[in-house]
């Protein structure tokens, strides 16, 4: 009888120990970015699409209006 008391105590200790709270992060230390490499590597062809932009707008209304000055 006491041995299954005692378990039942030990159990109930191991339980209300694993069941805490979990600490609040530090407010002094700001939290380092983990994902950096990923985004530069998805942000860069983003960017460089962006840059080409303006340039391929340009040449397709150059085409444009070649093709309307050629039709008449």
């Amino acid at each position: 009888m006491t041995r299954a008391w005692i378990c039942g105590v030990v159990a109930v200790v191991a339980l209300m120990a694993g069941c805490s709270r979990p600490k609040p992060p530090e407010k002094d230390r700001p939290v380092e970015p983990q994902a950096t490499q990923l985004r530069d590597a998805i942000q860069a062809p983003i960017e460089k699409a962006q840059q080409v932009e303006g340039d391929v707008q340009e040449a397709a209304d150059q085409q444009r209006a070649a093709i309307e000055a050629q039709e008449g």
